[in-house]
């Protein structure tokens, strides 16, 4: 079975409020896949119903071939999930909340090898009121990955990780991918998803507005190169914008600002134009597009669509 997480026209509603609105998408066996969106894009309400936490208020979703909450039983020893914060007894150390949580764990792995893992293992003795906050997000995915998870769900998994513990969490996360475990993510940091996913979707306000790969997704937007000319040179000097691969262009208090579908043509002909003219281009940037200003640039479009 290829496919192994699948909505269709799903939907959740809380009272007279439409947190998802009828969302299309697919996992497939061994993908990582990024659930994107602003604060309020419904997100956490989707990942609830993928998790069987709540039945949807329309539409369907299968995982492992099987509705999560109906067949819970059949479903839950075979996934793991990580909330965005979990509810642990304060007065028990790291080794005994996960020696707890693995009684009630199928075929549960040993409790230091889920330590060893998420690189607790040192802090086995520690009450969990004193762990910090990145410590507790670690340990949180320590239980999640207690009973060997064939599906894997992460819910901003590295929030409040400093960078080093963040970059292990992603190394974690792309060993279990190497095995075979599926993931779901959602994240607000936009380089996570850039890093791992291998698909994604961004959501907003309970609908998705793009969905895809994530080259396929940053691909559609352009490249930049701004610069800054010396005072005695000026834009119309420059070669011909477009036949150079400049699908836009501005000046803005001297910093001239070129959007690209060919970012390496642009930079090559701006470039050996400024060496045989004898052009310094101050504070030069050259950037490919980005994830972040894919994202922006959707949810902008998206909230200016709806004040027209």
């Amino acid at each position: 079975m290829n496919t192994v997480i699948e909505t269709v026209g799903l939907k959740r509603s809380y009272q007279d409020f439409d947190a998802v609105r009828g969302i299309d998408f697919t996992v497939a066996r061994g993908e990582l896949f990024a659930l994107l969106g602003t604060n309020g894009a419904g997100k956490t309400s989707t990942l609830e119903l993928l998790e069987g936490q709540a039945v949807p208020s329309g539409g369907t979703v299968k995982v492992l071939g099987r509705d999560p909450f109906r067949d819970r039983a059949a479903v839950r020893h075979r996934i793991g999930v990580m909330l965005q914060e979990g509810g642990f007894p304060p007065e028990l150390t790291v080794l005994e909340t996960v020696r707890m949580w693995a009684g009630c764990t199928s075929g549960a792995r040993p409790a230091d090898e889920a330590l060893a893992l998420t690189d607790l293992s040192g802090r086995s003795k520690v009450r969990v009121k004193q762990l910090s906050g990145g410590e507790r997000r670690r340990l949180d995915l320590a239980l999640a990955l207690l009973g060997r998870p064939e599906v894997l769900f992460l819910d901003e998994p590295t929030t409040g990780l400093d960078a080093q513990s963040r970059r292990d969490t992603w190394d974690l996360i792309r060993e279990l991918k190497a095995q075979g475990t599926t993931v779901l993510l959602t994240t607000h940091y936009l380089e996570e998803a850039e890093q791992l996913a291998d698909r994604l979707a961004i959501m907003h306000k309970g609908l998705i507005a793009t969905t895809g790969r994530v080259e396929d997704v940053v691909s559609e937007r352009p490249s930049r190169i701004s610069f800054q000319l010396p005072q005695d040179r000026f834009l119309g000097e420059l070669p011909p914008l477009a036949p150079m691969g400049v699908t836009r262009h501005s000046n803005e208090g001297g910093t001239v600002l070129l959007e690209t579908r060919d970012l390496q043509r642009t930079a090559t002909e701006l470039l050996t134009w400024a060496h045989h003219t004898g052009v310094a281009l101050h504070a030069l940037d050259v950037r490919s597009a980005s994830l972040e200003e894919a994202f922006m640039e959707i949810a902008k479009g998206l909230d200016e669509e709806e004040t027209r």
